[in-house]
């Protein structure tokens, strides 16, 4: 039986320490394809690039895991994902973040972290969007792996 597809992004770009703990956590679930922003682009809401160029670009920052770098938004990278990086293939499962800080009530609407999340359920993908209450640079993530894994398994079930 094949594995499920998990596409991964965030807002927090994909050097972030949140997405890593992210990837590490869901590749054991399934096949994983990363198509996350150059650079940080927290509060972008649902925003998409219609004035400037858009570049895709081949990212081997985690070793054996399909990944790319986007210099658009968080949506711009979901929308990316589904029409030139996944082409026929469909996610079963679209996550996004770990997020730096929270994403409660209406930040949900600021959020690039959620909107990336939104995009993929709005192309009709299960999507969890993923944060921690902690703004620092230097937040743990280490007791975010269970909770991530067990949701993340339970979408997939």
């Amino acid at each position: 039986m094949a594995k499920p597809l998990i596409l991964v992004s965030n807002d927090d770009g994909i050097t972030s320490r949140g997405i890593r703990k992210l990837i590490d956590v869901v590749k054991q679930l399934g096949e994983v394809v990363v198509v996350a922003p150059d650079s940080p682009q927290s509060g972008m809401g649902h925003a998409i690039t219609v004035g400037d160029t858009l570049r895709l670009t081949r990212s081997d920052l985690f070793e054996g895991i399909e990944a790319y770098e986007c210099t658009g938004t968080p949506a711009d990278c979901v929308k990316l994902a589904k029409h030139h990086v996944l082409k026929e293939r469909n996610p079963d499962l679209v996550v996004s973040g770990i997020n730096h800080g929270s994403n409660l009530a209406v930040s949900v609407l600021y959020s690039g972290t959620m909107s990336a999340a939104i995009e993929g359920a709005i192309e009709g993908y299960p999507a969890i969007g993923f944060s921690l209450c902690d703004f620092s640079h230097k937040a743990d993530f280490s007791h975010t792996r269970e909770p991530v894994k067990r949701i993340a398994q339970e979408v997939l079930s």
